[in-house]
């Protein structure tokens, strides 16, 4: 957020940069954690050198069309041929898959954040970018308030398994107070009060179920965190929990 706000000042060009180099950053961290082979070196320089970048060109220039079939549909298909290239069949599908999937998520899911700048919403200025800081702010709230209510009043797990931190209370309190700053925030919006509170409210749970799938993905690769590329990632529980190891006269 504090990187965000400069740049949206600076117009829509350098906030899509800012996240195209997101997106590279997060599809960097994502692979890493992803064995490859030989065979995958042309499928990762494409998803790199060529997904990218014009992926984030169909962005600012507003071509919506190809903006929203280019990588689930073309890129699915070229992806995988091309790692046929070179022969290696050994876990092809499994390989194939996970390149996919890190294109999906860190390129075509993030790339959505810096095309609200270029909507075109009848009596609202939408590259101002107060709309994708509403967006930027819930999820982000979200993410907290789910934390704290979780740590103050948490009780009953959602998932041990896959995220041990999140509980029932945390999901119900944190959305239900997310919801209600989205509602809130409703002025710098094209919506009304009930059709940001709804807003938010998608974004809580579509946030929730998608930490619990990158979660699941994250286990089964072995990984701890995602915060490798990007410190400071998980920042909120590492402030917490040194806030609650604190001796008590360091208070005063």
């Amino acid at each position: 957020m504090g990187v965000a706000v400069p740049l949206l000042a600076m117009g829509r060009i350098a906030t899509t940069s800012l996240f195209a180099l997101m997106s590279f950053m997060t599809l960097r961290e994502f692979v890493s954690l992803t064995p490859t082979r030989r065979g995958d070196r042309l499928a990762m320089f494409l998803a790199f050198f060529v997904a990218i970048p014009f992926q984030y060109a169909l962005t600012g220039a507003g071509w919506y069309g190809l903006f929203a079939v280019m990588l689930p549909v073309y890129g699915f298909f070229l992806l995988a041929a091309v790692s046929t290239f070179d022969g290696d069949t050994q876990h092809f599908l499994e390989r194939v898959a996970k390149i996919q999937w890190a294109v999906i998520v860190c390129v075509y899911g993030v790339s959505h954040a810096p095309a609200l700048l270029f909507l075109d919403i009848p009596g609202y200025d939408s590259g101002s970018g107060a709309l994708l800081l509403y967006y930027l702010l819930i999820v982000q709230m979200s993410d907290v308030l789910q934390y704290v209510c979780g740590k103050l009043f948490g009780r009953h797990k959602v998932a041990p398994v896959l995220s041990p931190n999140k509980t029932w209370e945390g999901l119900l309190g944190g959305g239900a107070l997310a919801t209600a700053l989205g509602a809130a925030l409703h002025p710098f919006t094209p919506y009304s009060m009930e059709q940001a509170a709804l807003m938010a409210l998608a974004v809580v749970v579509t946030g929730f179920f998608g930490g619990l799938v990158l979660s699941a993905v994250k286990r089964s690769l072995g990984a701890k965190d995602w915060g490798y590329s990007i410190p400071g990632h998980g920042a909120c529980s590492t402030a917490w929990t040194r806030w609650r190891s604190r001796p008590p006269s360091s208070f005063t």
